[in-house]
């Protein structure tokens, strides 16, 4: 496979951090830049970063002495490397300004922001459900006018546990109504118990934007493509409430659903159970073997047990049971820094380089 140099952009932040871990012996892509605001653009990387690194494993030796680079010079950024991950803080009018720059500089842009996922030639792509989605990205070129510039976004945090739950079962069954309750940690905040000591022995009951994000984004992955664009899908119809809770990584999804045709609790296992997509059939560096794991256990899934499944690129099921308002109800859990953010973009990547978009 080709070998790709890369920039994280937004490198200090929670999710460039996570980027950082997880490029280190990456088998396809090396970072050659790192860049962020101005205020750490010619710091070293660890300088920038100081006693803000919030990962679980020590800062990558190999990036500790980079000079870090101005996010907003988009044309030094560019000329290193073959595409960046951007995971910038900014408002989102000047994300989308600073994406289209890079797109615009032939720089691909495999963004963990929210800015452009509405942009109906921009694909949001989960590799195992949509992965045909990224033919949008020829139409996308036209519009921007570019050759290899385009620009690639991953899908809010919290879908990441319900929707591959949900998925092996819609075109058989097709589900018709769905609520989810989800139980995000503080990590899809940036935060650790550090830095957020508020939520210790408490839940928070309103994330701003969450609601809206995990009750329209399933559409929009689960649409169709007319005349170069992405038209969201009518159904299923998911109302969404969403939780900030104290728990390091891991959003949980508590999800009633109902479906036009009724399957069995066995067949729901049995679709779970063999559901692959592309990122398998592919075999990409950071594709999980088996993509949702179901648990018998009355007690399962778990953050502390079950986050970092298949090093946190799987999704774990459990306590499936019929409901009385509702067909059937469940509980699912993925790490969402990992397969909901940083980890999602790189296998996003992975998905779009072995497919040629990225050379």
């Amino acid at each position: 496979m080709k070998q790709y140099n890369v920039a994280v952009v937004g490198a200090t932040g929670m999710v460039g951090q996570r980027f950082v871990t997880l490029l280190e012996n990456h088998p396809w892509f090396h970072i050659a830049a790192l860049a962020a605001s101005p205020r750490s653009a010619g710091k070293t990387y660890e300088e920038a970063v100081g006693n803000r690194w919030a990962m679980s494993v020590p800062m990558p030796q190999k990036v500790k002495k980079m000079i870090v680079l101005d996010a907003s010079d988009v044309n030094t950024v560019a000329s290193k490397v073959d595409f960046i991950f951007c995971a910038v803080d900014m408002k989102k009018d000047e994300i989308k300004a600073l994406e289209e720059s890079y797109a615009k500089a032939e720089c691909p842009v495999i963004s963990n922001n929210s800015a452009l996922r509405h942009t109906p030639d921009v694909p949001m792509i989960i590799p195992e459900i949509n992965a045909h989605h990224a033919q949008v990205i020829e139409h996308q070129r036209k519009r921007l006018g570019t050759k290899r510039g385009f620009i690639a976004v991953k899908s809010n945090c919290s879908l990441q546990s319900y929707v591959p739950a949900l998925h092996p079962l819609m075109e058989e069954y097709k589900v018709s109504k769905c609520l989810v309750c989800t139980y995000q940690a503080i990590s899809g905040a940036g935060k650790t118990f550090e830095t957020f000591p508020d939520i210790i022995d408490n839940v928070i009951p309103y994330i701003g934007g969450e609601e809206e994000k995990s009750e329209i984004e399933p559409l929009k992955i689960w649409g169709n493509i007319v005349d170069g664009q992405i038209v969201p899908a009518l159904s299923p119809s998911i109302t969404a409430q969403c939780l900030r809770v104290p728990v390091s990584d891991g959003h949980m999804a508590a999800v009633f659903v109902s479906f036009e045709k009724k399957p069995t609790i066995e067949q729901i296992k049995e679709k779970w159970a063999s559901f692959s997509g592309e990122a398998q059939s592919c075999s990409l560096p950071s594709a999980p073997k088996q993509f949702l794991h179901y648990f018998e256990e009355d007690n399962r899934p778990q953050t502390k047990l079950d986050r970092n499944l298949e090093n946190g690129m799987a999704v774990s099921i459990g306590r499936l049971r019929e409901d009385s308002q509702y067909d059937y109800k469940f509980v699912c859990l993925s790490h969402n820094t990992l397969r909901g953010a940083a980890g999602g973009g790189v296998l996003m990547a992975e998905l779009l380089a072995a497919k040629g978009y990225l050379d």
